[in-house]
């Protein structure tokens, strides 16, 4: 951790990738699931700049390389969805969108970030490999078609509103857009005004629509709609949710990370500290190991 931070002023780093070739391959659902581990979706949560992306992304390459785990960047080149007029809400969607490009080539690994109307999907396939689709748009049709179309996978976050079984219409827009390219992402189901709750036979009810299931773990541990207008978190709860969804089966996690989570532009309350992943991760794979596949 203290390496990273040390290098974040150090343009020679910078200028060292620059020099160097990737080359990053079209990711397809068997290369992320057709594995004896899980796969991974990590990143911030927003687009805050270059340096502190390929930061992230070096950090977390050098883990999943080291424990074998297929791993996707994440990063929202725009949060359409916050509490405030005045919360921050990116950098500037071409600038993002061009960071994730570079992300991805500069590691030769493949990236996915949020859409929000139909009009960003053929413009954010451009620089990604994945489209997600955020919970609470998951029943959007023009949407999910949009998506679709562009070839890319689609990625479909169960809204905190649903039942596991209603999502099966929501893959299926995809499905019949011509698209089988489709994971589903389970984030809790709204529990009260201010909490969320993971109910965990999910995970299997909707493996059997035939496609990935992923579990956000630190989306799951949000407390949203607080008076502050500031959505709350439960961090401390990370390794527990992680735990839970390995040994009931998950396809893969989602787990959002930051060098300073109390720094982040974009819930900070609820993401994993980027110096405690390699730990938690390893203790994910050898659950996996236990449990088999």
């Amino acid at each position: 951790m203290e390496e990273i931070m040390s290098q974040l002023n150090d343009d020679s780093f910078l200028a060292n990738l620059e020099t160097k070739q990737y080359i990053t391959i079209m990711v397809t659902i068997k290369d992320l699931k057709d594995k004896d581990n899980f796969f991974l979706m990590a990143g911030p949560c927003v687009i805050e700049g270059e340096d502190m992306a390929l930061r992230i992304a070096e950090k977390v390459v050098g883990i999943t390389n080291k424990l074998n785990i297929p791993y996707v960047f994440k990063g929202s080149y725009r949060k359409a969805n916050r509490s405030r007029l005045d919360s921050f809400t990116g950098i500037g969607d071409e600038k993002a969108l061009k960071i994730l490009r570079k992300v991805g080539e500069t590691f030769g690994i493949p990236t996915v970030t949020d859409i929000h109307e139909t009009t960003e999907a053929a413009m954010a396939a451009e620089y990604v490999d994945v489209l997600q689709i955020p919970a609470f748009l998951c029943r959007q049709t023009d949407l999910l078609v949009a998506a679709a179309k562009t070839g890319k996978i689609v990625n479909i976050k169960k809204g905190q509103f649903l039942s596991p079984g209603a999502m099966q219409f929501a893959v299926q827009k995809v499905a019949d857009a011509g698209n089988n390219n489709v994971m589903i992402t389970e984030r809790g189901t709204t529990f009260g005004y201010t909490d969320l709750v993971v109910d965990y036979r999910g995970i299997p009810q909707m493996q059997q629509f035939g496609y990935p299931v992923i579990m956000d773990v630190t989306h799951s541990l949000q407390q949203p709609n607080q008076t502050s207008g500031v959505t709350g978190g439960l961090p401390a709860l990370i390794e527990t949710i992680a735990k839970a969804a390995i040994a009931v089966g998950a396809d893969g996690l989602f787990i959002e990370t930051h060098p300073e989570p109390s720094k982040a532009k974009s819930d900070g309350t609820n993401m994993l500290q980027l110096d405690l992943l390699e730990g938690l991760l390893a203790k994910l794979v050898r659950i996996r190991e236990a449990v088999g596949n």
